[in-house]
C-alpha cells in the first residue's frame, strides 16, 4: 500500500515575479538564508494578515526625564 500526500492546490501554486533591491537589502537577506524568497515571501504574508512583531529592545520609547516621585518616596 502507498500513501502519497498530495498537496493542496493553493499551496503547489507558486508564480515567479521579478522585482528590483537594493544590493545592501539582497546582502542582509543572504546573511539570514540562503533562499532570500522565502523571507520575501514571509514577510508579505505577515504584512497582509496584519501581523507585525516588533522588537522591543530596538523600537522602546526612552523617557529622557522619568516622573519625579512624590515627596517622601525617594529610597535614601
Amino acid at each position: 500500500m502507498s500513501d502519497s500526500i498530495t498537496p493542496s492546490p493553493r499551496l503547489a501554486e507558486k508564480i515567479e515575479v521579478s522585482i528590483q533591491l537594493d544590493s545592501d537589502l539582497v546582502d542582509q537577506l543572504h546573511h539570514l538564508s540562503s533562499d532570500p524568497s522565502r523571507i520575501i515571501e514571509t514577510a508579505i504574508k505577515q504584512w497582509l494578515r496584519g501581523e507585525r512583531e516588533q522588537d522591543d529592545e530596538l523600537s522602546r520609547t526612552f523617557r529622557r526625564n522619568p516622573p519625579v516621585p512624590p515627596r517622601g518616596e525617594w529610597n535614601d
